[in-house]
Formats: structure tokens, C-alpha cells, sequence
């Protein structure tokens, strides 16, 4: 989970403000949750929203207090194993997907830890002579993007929660209008010798890099995301009972598991809703389709007679449609916590960024080059490249700042309580 530098250096009390900022988002977004919401795990999954506030604080005092702090001592010996969670080589730490047992610390004394790694991590970045802060800062700057992963995940997973409860209780956020979908567009891209992955200016995670080059036949992809409305074609046209449109580890899942729909879609009386963070409402036909797996993506795309992108494809369609400089759409920022409607066509690619994290045909590996980093840290990124697909663009629930066009965003092709969603590609004319 290496860094790169920033492009502009970070002083002591622009370190401190930008701290406070990503810690009082997660305080923000935890908010409108009891004491209760906060303790329950729904699945292996999901974990607790006082775990997620926990483990990100566990961070900064493991990775940066621990090793700068003067005369250190834990806040609390055992939080190192409670909020550990996968660095081996940290320690040993409590099981993933029993975390919901764990009762205490409760909601309360979680924020008491916060407070607590708050306090001193301002004054260690207070304390620290210019050399040592320039060394630590993308260690802290790393804590920074790690806290935004883990307020993404914090939504995704309180919105399992609470789709569970028969009381069907709302999270935030307002529903968008109901409409239609738009007639689905192409924008076509030139293929050739390309290169992708960070450029090295300004924060990525190691699994960025290194910069490389790339062949691409040209291609085409679909100027907005699949709608509900074409899922629910897709649906009616027989699309989770005929085995031919499936790879075959999906359909194994779509029987094993009766897959029917959607993750949070349910049919009442012939009708389908679906189960949003601000509450359940009939689906919507002109949103984006959300919560669908690997295999649903790559189904519905042989249904269509299309095909899912690369992950190569997708980032370098967007840079040359010129929106890799500036990251703009439906983000956290908005906070719809929902997918929108695409909105007029433009010629050009839209909803690049923000409505639903979009399945790539990409398998998650490593970039020609790539050495993870020495230590505990080095862990996050290399040692998760088998069995798991690559993802490109956000999600609602992604903050606008932690959104880049080179950004690989990873989960098991089965995985389907992520905010993700479907680009359609094609085969370009020349092709």
C-alpha cells in the first residue's frame, strides 16, 4: 500500500487540517446511526461500523504513533488485536467474519480511541522537525485514503444492514425521480500502443504502478451505464434461467444461491423494488442497475451481443476523451448515496466517475514491474492479486477526492453488496 509523493509538500498545519477533515467525515457519515446499527454484522462480509471507525484510528497508531510517538503506549493492548485487519505482520488479530460478536468496546468508547489517536497524532505532527515530518508524511497521507476506503465501506455495509430489518429503515439521502432510460450511445477510441497507470504525480496506491505500455485494437464503449429498465428486459427475456449466457462458475452461483434479480431488488406482487440507503422504493427504470456481480456484468453483456472493457480499455477511453484530469459525477459529495440517472448525451463518455463502480474483464494482477512495498504495509495491495476482478470509475459512495482514472478498485467476481454496475464495450469498426 505505497504511496507517491504529493505534488505540492505538506507543512505541518496544512497535514493537521486535512487530518481533521477525513476523521470528521467518517464521524459524519456514522452520525445517523444508534449504538446499535453500529454493533450489527450481517454478513461475513460486511463488518460493524464501529469496527470500520475503529480500524481506521487502529491505523494511525500502529503505523505512524507506534514507531514516532515518544515513550508509546497503546491506548488499549487488545485493540491491537480486535482492530488488526489482515497484517500478519503486525500480530495476530480477531477474526473477520465473527466481528459483529464483539460488543465491546461499544459505539461510545470507539469514539473515546478516536479522541484519543486525534490528540496525539496532532501533536506528534506538531512536534516533528521538517525533515522527519517530509518522511512521514506519505505514511500519513496513505492513513488519509485508507480512512476514505473504509467510509465507502462503511456505507456499503450499514446498507446490508439495514436491508435486513423488516422495519425498512432509511439511512439519508432522497430518492431521485422516477424515469426513463435514454437511448444507449457509443463513443468510439482509437486503439494502438497505449500507456496506463499512474503517472507518479500526486497520492496512488502502489497497485498503480508501475506506468506501462499497452496494445489496443480500437473499440468502442457505451457513452452511460446499463439502466434497471434494460436489466429489467434482461430479466423478462428469461436472463437468470438460461445457463448459455453464463460463465460457468456464475451459473453455479445463480443456482446454488438463486440469484433471481439484483442484490437489493425483491417482487411484490409483480412489482420490483429495490432496497436503497434512503429507504425502498419501486425500481427505477432510467438509474443505473447497481449491485450486480462479475458474472451478472459479464452475462448481461453476452445477453446484449456485447462485452465487458478491460480495465486498459476503460482508462485509456478515459483520458482520451479528456476526462482524466478532473474527476466529476455523482460522488459522495452529492450525497444521493444512490446512483442518478446519466443526464442529456453529450457525444462524450458520461458517468465516468461516481453512480456505480464499473466490472472491468480484467483479472487483478500486477503491473509489469510492480514490487510491493518492504513491511506490514506492503501487504494490502499484493497479496489480495488472485481471484479477484478489477473495478475502474467510484461509486456514489466514493469521495470525490479519492477518485482518479487510474484507480483499481478490486473484488471476487462473485461479490455483490459492492456499489457496482455495467459499461457495455464492443469491438471497434476496424477491429
Amino acid at each position: 500500500m505505497t504511496v507517491t509523493a504529493s505534488d505540492a509538500p505538506w507543512d505541518a498545519q496544512s497535514l493537521i487540517n486535512r487530518y481533521d477533515e477525513v476523521r470528521s467525515h467518517t464521524e459524519m457519515l456514522a452520525s445517523p446511526l444508534s449504538p446499535e446499527d453500529q454493533t450489527v454484522q450481517s454478513m461475513p462480509d460486511v463488518s460493524p461500523t464501529k469496527w470500520h471507525r475503529a480500524h481506521v484510528t487502529w491505523f494511525f497508531e500502529t503505523f505512524v504513533l507506534a514507531d514516532h510517538e515518544q515513550a508509546f503506549s497503546p491506548f488499549q493492548e487488545k485493540y491491537w488485536f480486535l482492530f488488526n485487519s489482515y497484517y500478519e505482520a503486525v500480530g495476530p488479530r480477531f477474526s473477520r467474519p465473527i466481528r459483529g460478536v464483539i460488543s465491546r468496546p461499544g459505539a461510545h468508547d470507539v469514539g473515546v480511541y478516536r479522541g484519543n489517536v486525534d490528540a496525539r497524532m496532532r501533536d506528534l505532527i506538531s512536534s516533528l522537525d521538517e525533515g522527519t515530518l517530509d518522511k512521514l508524511t506519505s505514511t500519513i497521507e496513505l492513513g488519509f485514503h485508507h480512512e476514505q476506503q473504509h467510509q465507502e465501506l462503511l456505507l456499503m455495509d450499514i446498507k446490508h444492514v439495514l436491508s435486513l430489518n423488516p422495519l425498512l429503515p432509511a439511512y439519508a439521502g432522497t430518492p431521485s425521480p422516477v424515469s426513463e432510460p435514454d437511448a444507449l450511445g457509443w463513443v468510439d477510441v482509437d486503439g494502438g500502443l497505449v500507456e496506463i497507470g499512474h503517472d507518479g504525480g500526486g497520492f496512488s496506491f502502489d497497485n498503480e504502478l508501475p506506468r506501462h505500455q499497452t496494445w489496443l485494437q480500437p473499440y468502442r464503449l457505451a457513452d452511460r451505464l446499463v439502466t434497471n429498465g434494460e436489466w429489467l428486459e434482461f430479466i423478462a427475456d428469461g436472463g437468470y434461467r438460461r445457463h448459455e449466457l453464463w460463465l460457468s462458475d456464475g451459473w453455479a452461483k445463480v443456482t446454488g444461491e438463486g440469484w433471481q434479480a439484483p442484490f437489493y431488488w425483491s417482487q411484490i406482487d409483480g412489482v420490483w423494488f429495490e432496497h436503497t440507503l434512503h429507504g425502498t422504493f419501486p425500481v427505477n427504470p432510467g438509474l443505473p442497475v447497481s449491485h450486480v456481480s462479475h458474472y451478472e456484468a459479464d452475462a448481461y453483456a453476452t445477453w446484449a451481443g456485447k462485452r465487458l472493457p478491460s480495465e486498459a480499455e476503460w482508462e485509456h477511453a478515459v483520458v482520451a476523451d479528456g476526462q482524466a484530469s478532473q474527476v466529476v459525477g455523482n460522488l459522495t459529495d452529492t450525497q444521493s448515496y444512490h446512483p442518478r440517472a446519466a443526464g442529456p448525451a453529450t457525444g462524450r463518455l458520461r458517468q465516468v466517475y461516481g453512480d456505480c463502480w464499473e466490472w472491468t474483464s480484467s483479472a487483478y494482477h500486477a503491473y509489469p514491474g510492480f514490487h510491493p512495498a518492504e513491511g506490514a504495509i506492503g501487504e494490502y495491495n499484493g497479496k489480495f492479486m488472485s481471484n479477484q476482478m478489477v473495478l475502474r470509475g467510484g461509486c456514489a459512495l466514493t469521495p470525490p477526492d479519492h477518485a482518479r482514472a487510474t484507480y483499481r478498485n478490486f473484488f471476487p467476481p462473485g461479490a455483490r453488496w459492492a456499489l457496482s454496475g455495467v459499461r457495455l464495450a464492443d469491438f471497434g469498426a476496424s477491429a
